[in-house]
This record gives C-alpha cells, structure tokens and sequence, in this order.
C-alpha cells in the first residue's frame, strides 16, 4: 500500500522552502521595481497604457506570491508521484515528474506527426506513414509534445478533470516551443481550440482545450477564437469506443459557428491528446468547408500509434 509522505520533512527543507520562496520574492520585486520605474518616466500620451500594463503585471505577480507563500508555509506534494514540492510553483507536478514526460522527438510523419524510427528521410521527398500517403486527414499538419504514456496521462487527467490552469500554462507554453522550433510549416493566423459538446462543458464547467488555447494564443500573439468551433453531436455514452466506433462518433460531429469568418485563415487548431486523429480531421473538415486555407494540429500528447479502422499492424 502507497504511503503519502508527510507535509514536512525537518528542518532542512524548511531553511530550502523559506529560502527559495524569499529569492523569488527579490526577483518578483525588481520587476515590478522596473516596469514601475519606466512607467513614471514615460511620455504623457503612452503613461496610461503603461499604468494598465503595471497593474496587470502587478496582477499577476499578486496570484504567484500568493501561490507562493502557500506552498512555502503548507507544502504539498507532487500530484503524481507525491515527492515534496520545493520550489515556489504555481504547477503542481515535481520537476521530476515534468521532465519525465518523453517528448516527441526524432523521425516523424510529415503530416500526422508519428513516430517513424528506424526509417531515412529521402532528400526533397515527404516521409509519411501509411495514413498519410492514403491522405486521410484533413488537416496539413499535426505535432504533438509528449507520447501519451506514464506520467503524461496522470497530468492530462488533472487538466482534463480538475481545471488546473498552472498545468494548462506549462503545457500551453511546451506547445509554443514547438511552434517556434516548426517555423513556416505551422504558421497560423488564429488559434482554436477542440470544442466539447455544449452539454458536456455545462457538466465540467470548462473545455480543457481552451486551456491551453488561450494561454498559447497569447504566447504567439494571435487571435483567440474559442468559440469558432462548436460541436454539434455529442460523444456516445459509451466510455471505451473501438476504432470504427471513435471514427463514426465524430465524422460530421463540428461545425463553424453561424456567422464566423474563416475565409482564407491558416487555423492552429489545439487540443490535450491525439489519439487516432479523428477529433482532428473532423475539426479540420468543419473549418476547410466554412473556407479556411489550413489546418495544423497541436496536442499536448499523442499515442504512439494511431491506427485507423480495420488496421493493425500500424
């Protein structure tokens, strides 16, 4: 039987909690030290945005601390592995359990983003894998940041179902490294995230996809579009679905919102797991159809394989 570790552990991680919480503590207050300091100095046409840009740093700085103390003066443990949290952050995963996460790295599909090791790219020609070369899906591109396994899965769930926005943050940022490390092959104009059924948001009380949407979508300095997509069909009750039942839950499920343009855009299109691609190639048939340019998908996580119906081996 699994034994929760207790809240303190002596006085040594104590000293350690106290002191990094007092460094950041400094740190935080030479920013703010530094946005003030330039604000006081600006030109009267450009001191009110900087007065509103302050107080919103200050904000932000106030949410942190607060975290902060809290987790200097009641330390919890990591919610996947129940180490003791050290660091004053607002995430609450271990830095072991966070750089535990195998990132999606090495030979991929050109399209679908899946692993293909053991295979040489050709100079000028595409890799792809069998989906791919069958151009099955609708959307141009699709990367991923993690394989879907292990220590991923338990943080996906907390995002998923605990709203653990510091969580969607961290994500959402691992997401715009990969934007920058693509370049031009996923330029996008507006960011939107995977809706869920009206119903089922009702029920969770927030789509987990914008989480991560939002968050990214400032990160890149894009528009934000968290209502261009709406799903019109709700997923089947059934908690585990076969791939022909997944495939069939979401062909025609999404559609643009009466009224949105979409003429012409490149869509990041943002979502926690790529399992088969369905979810996606469905969203990107929706936003092609209403005239978008193109469609590229970003997920937190991806499985390695991701099959399609009446397949096996791939």
């Amino acid at each position: 039987m699994r034994v929760r570790r207790p809240a303190t552990t002596g006085h040594a991680k104590a000293r350690l909690l106290r002191h990094t919480f007092l460094l950041q503590l400094r740190q935080k207050k030479e920013q703010i030290g530094a946005v003030g300091g330039r604000s006081s100095s600006s030109m009267a046409p450009t001191r009110r945005a900087s007065v509103r840009g302050w107080f919103r740093h200050a904000r932000g700085w106030l949410a942190e601390i607060s975290d902060a103390v809290v987790s200097v003066f009641f330390p919890s443990g990591c919610r996947i592995c129940d180490r003791l949290l050290t660091s004053a952050s607002r995430v609450p995963l271990c830095e072991e359990c966070l750089s535990s996460f195998a990132r999606v790295l090495g030979i991929l599909c050109e399209v679908c983003g899946r692993l293909l090791p053991g295979l040489r790219r050709e100079p000028e020609e595409p890799l792809l894998c069998p989906a791919c070369q069958d151009k099955t899906y609708a959307f141009a591109r699709a990367r991923s940041f993690a394989l879907y396994e292990n220590a991923v899965v338990r943080a996906i769930l907390l995002l998923k179902f605990e709203q653990i926005e510091p969580l969607g943050a961290w994500f959402a940022d691992r997401l715009a490294e990969i934007v920058s490390a693509e370049g031009n092959a996923i330029a996008a104009d507006v960011v939107v995230p995977v809706p869920l059924h009206r119903e089922r948001e009702r029920e969770r009380g927030y789509n987990q996809a914008a989480l991560l949407s939002k968050r990214l979508a400032r990160k890149l300095r894009l528009p934000h579009k968290a209502v261009l997509l709406v799903r019109t069909r709700a997923r089947p009750d059934k908690q585990v679905l076969s791939l022909e039942e997944r495939w069939e839950s979401v062909r025609g499920a999404f559609a643009t919102r009466p009224g949105s343009q979409v003429d012409n855009l490149r869509v990041l299109l943002v979502d926690d797991v790529l399992t088969t691609g369905a979810t996606l190639d469905a969203c990107a048939r929706a936003l092609r159809d209403a005239g978008a340019k193109s469609v590229v998908g970003l997920t937190v996580a991806r499985a390695i394989r991701n099959p399609l119906p009446g397949t096996r081996a791939w």
